[in-house]
């Protein structure tokens, strides 16, 4: 069975910070070691470098908290504006009265 190899290349860095805040490569983007030009690299995010597996492995579970929390947040925003779109409208229904003639 053949095996096959999928590489993903974007030309757009992944960051919401500032272009000047970009990692370089002289440090892990962590721990801030020094990275020398002998030493092994281990990147994420695309040019994002760490020292050690370690390192790109804590900022991973980083990223995923925060994506799992920003999910949260998107939730309970949700079910408030679901739950005030649902309370106007009783509220409206509740403003109407019959006048008889």
């Amino acid at each position: 069975m053949a095996s096959s190899s999928f590489f993903f290349f974007d030309a757009e860095p992944v960051y919401d910070y500032e272009p000047s805040l970009l990692p370089t490569m002289d440090a892990c983007a962590l721990c801030a070691k020094p990275l020398g030009r002998d030493c092994d690299i281990f990147m994420y995010r695309g040019d994002t470098p760490f020292c050690s597996e370690e390192c790109r492995g804590e900022q991973m579970r980083l990223d995923a908290v925060r994506a799992r929390q920003a999910a949260r947040s998107a939730g309970r925003r949700q079910q408030q504006q679901q739950y005030s779109s649902r309370t106007e409208s009783r509220h409206q229904e509740t403003m109407e009265v019959s006048v008889a003639t």
